[in-house]
């Protein structure tokens, strides 16, 4: 296997031709998720308005993020791709985002109540996502909270394309044993678990949610 460092260039240089494009596609997407806004709408009472969230890989529109700061909580983005920080600052004037590797986040220890991962790991293998979670543990406060969503499946490896943008970019697919596993791997007590079945315009895998807390 590839050094992650190598494999996360592909990401970043993959998200950089495809920022424009998934924010074209995407930004308004949260609108038609019934279960996304009723899951974070039930993510968001953890907090208050002196609470501060991450939005681990917030790509071009940062609307996961946008969601939870609509409802007055503070939210820092962080996304590796230069073009989608840069976008989501424009689009999100009132928010901050950081260009960083959400593996070796620049945040200290404890820094955050919660941290939101929207589809932010399934660019990495499988082998290296304990460190990811690892990161997350540490930048997240005592009694914190993680969500995650990921896409369900058993396949990884690298594709040719983003967004039919010929690119290369590694793909990973997760079982619910597998996501259970790195949140109790990383100390998270699971307080949340479901599935759901894709939209009919999502790509044709189920989705899996999962909210943990730090203990």
């Amino acid at each position: 296997m590839e050094p992650l460092e190598k494999i996360n260039s592909f990401t970043q240089q993959a998200y950089n031709l495809a920022a424009q494009k998934y924010h074209d596609l995407f930004h308004n997407e949260i609108n038609k998720k019934e279960y996304d806004r009723k899951l974070l709408d039930s993510f968001a009472i953890r907090f208050n308005k002196d609470s501060l969230v991450c939005e681990a890989g917030c790509g071009p529109s940062g609307h996961i993020g946008r969601y939870l700061s609509d409802k007055g909580i503070k939210v820092v983005g962080v996304d590796i791709s230069e073009k989608c920080v840069e976008f989501a600052r424009i689009y999100n004037p009132d928010m901050k985002f950081e260009c960083s590797d959400i593996s070796s986040m620049p945040f200290d220890d404890n820094s955050f109540n919660g941290l939101i991962s929207f589809y932010s790991i399934i660019n990495t293998p499988k082998i290296y996502v304990n460190r990811i979670f690892t990161e997350f543990r540490r930048v997240i406060k005592p009694d914190g909270y993680l969500l995650v969503a990921v896409k369900a499946g058993t396949n990884e490896g690298y594709i040719d394309n983003l967004l039919e943008i010929k690119t290369k970019i590694y793909s990973t697919l997760f079982t619910p044993e597998e996501i259970v596993a790195y949140f109790s791997g990383a100390g998270f007590l699971l307080e949340f678990f479901d599935k759901r079945k894709p939209y009919d315009f999502e790509i044709s895998n189920e989705r899996i949610f999962a909210i943990g807390k730090k203990v």
